[in-house]
């Protein structure tokens, strides 16, 4: 039988794209937006949970402040969810964590193979560099259009070096640094963000010792990429048991 996959926010910048590679990879159910689409065949629904119930999978790449109400629907429905959405904070991570319970979920700041292929490395990076003699920092860029800041993915790499360090990325993470800021400290893990035109993504991660430096990076050059690893992914897990997966477990890494 065919998944059924439903997009959240099927309009949106990210939504015309998963709705092309659902309907390639399986059947479309349909999608939510903030306002009905005009033209199209897709049908449109409601509300989450309507849509929810038409679907197999939904694939939700929408915003912040939809997450909690998401994941209280798509539990309820008992619908696997494929969570893109970045820039939530703790309660929004706890509502996930709940909705697990229940359903299967795989959440990620990044669907493209090349960006999780880069946070194992940086991890590793990480655990082997030493902190005290390696300088970590983060530099991302996207469209001018993003409104989080650092991006998803960048925390990404940054959590990534902190596990391979053994530390929080909330105790060493230094971000926008602006002024007389004094010296760099060991062990911090550096972020500046660049914003301009219509950059897909570009994310680089630079180990820098007083003689040598590592720098590991990725460009996208197309947004579909982040499109068809999401509905590769929601294939995936769409026969998976309840439980919170990542991008690492999908790729077996």
């Amino acid at each position: 039988m065919t998944i059924r996959i439903g997009i959240a926010g099927i309009t949106g910048r990210m939504g015309i794209y998963l709705a092309e590679e659902a309907a390639a990879a399986a059947t479309l159910a349909g999608g939510t937006s903030r306002s009905r689409p005009v033209g199209g065949s897709a049908p449109h629904f409601a509300d989450i949970t309507a849509l929810a119930r038409e679907s197999d999978v939904v694939i939700d790449f929408t915003h912040a402040s939809t997450v909690r109400e998401h994941a209280a629907a798509l539990a309820a429905t008992e619908t696997p969810w494929v969570l893109g959405t970045t820039g939530y904070g703790d309660e929004e991570q706890a509502a996930v964590e709940a909705a697990a319970k229940t359903i299967p979920v795989i959440a990620a700041a990044n669907f493209c193979t090349g960006v999780n292929l880069l946070l194992l490395l940086a991890e590793k990076l990480g655990h082997a560099l030493e902190a005290s003699q390696f300088d970590a920092e983060i530099l991302e860029m996207h469209h001018r259009q993003k409104v989080d800041a650092p991006s998803g993915t960048a925390l990404a790499l940054g959590r990534a070096v902190a596990a391979g360090r053994g530390v929080r990325l909330e105790d060493v993470m230094v971000s926008g640094r602006d002024g007389h800021t004094g010296p760099r400290q060991d062990g911090e893990i550096g972020f500046a963000t660049l914003r301009g035109g219509q950059i897909i993504g570009e994310h680089e991660v630079s180990f820098t010792a007083g003689d040598e430096q590592i720098t590991l990076s990725h460009r996208a050059f197309d947004r579909r990429v982040f499109a068809s690893g999401a509905v590769r992914a929601a294939l995936w897990l769409h026969p998976q048991p309840a439980g919170l997966y990542s991008m690492r477990d999908y790729l077996r890494l």
